[in-house]
């Protein structure tokens, strides 16, 4: 494994954080939860001191960073597959939501051991912030759907056709109608409709 670059003071805290709920009832879930909001604070405030950009993008750059594949990734990096511990009931390889949450388990079992700025630390060591620049992420669906889950409380999804010129998506937020993109395939449509939804709920002009 390699090292997480922070030493426990309370062992407990690191194992609780690297332990699943099939495995014991002190599992990371409580931590994860902690975790999370505390992962979405140190984010946004790394993009508001360092990116002079609207309050959508920022929204996007962030969401970028605390997503279940770019947590998965941390994990991968940091060699924790052999750490977690899993019950017996629990079979195969470990997900990308399991990867996720055991970051932010670990985010917060830092902070509770050694305060706010040892969980920055390990966040600006291991997050690679200042790459926002370079980030070319098409998945506009995946995109979306975490930016809404992030903030609004709604009902997603979409409406997609066939016509004469291929295909047409609308995107939904409950009843209302918010985006509508096309394509010669129906991910396609779907995708530019997700596109078009980023823009317009984020006001993001010119989004390439």
């Amino acid at each position: 494994m390699r090292s997480i670059g922070y030493v426990f003071k309370n062992k407990s805290l690191y194992i609780r954080a690297l332990t699943h709920s099939s495995k014991s009832d002190n599992n990371y879930e409580r931590l994860e939860f902690l975790g999370d909001s505390i992962l979405d604070f140190l984010v946004g405030e790394y993009f508001y001191r360092n990116c002079d950009e609207s309050e959508g993008k920022l929204s996007v750059h962030r969401s970028h960073f605390v997503s279940e594949v770019y947590l998965s990734k941390i994990f991968d990096d940091l060699s924790l597959e052999q750490e977690v511990m899993m019950g017996k009931s629990y079979q195969g390889k470990l997900s990308k939501s399991i990867k996720g949450d055991v970051i932010e388990a670990l985010i917060a079992a830092i902070y509770l051991d050694g305060g706010l700025e040892n969980a920055k630390k390990f966040v600006y060591d291991n997050f690679e912030l200042d790459s926002y620049k370079n980030i070319i992420d098409e998945n506009y669906k995946s995109r979306l759907q975490e930016l809404v889950q992030g903030n609004f409380k709604c009902k997603m999804s979409y409406d997609t056709i066939l016509t004469d010129k291929g295909f047409m998506a609308t995107f939904y937020m409950d009843e209302d109608k918010i985006a509508t993109g096309y394509g010669m395939t129906k991910q396609e449509a779907e995708q530019m409709a997700a596109k078009g939804a980023i823009s317009k709920l984020f006001v993001i002009k010119g989004m390439k």
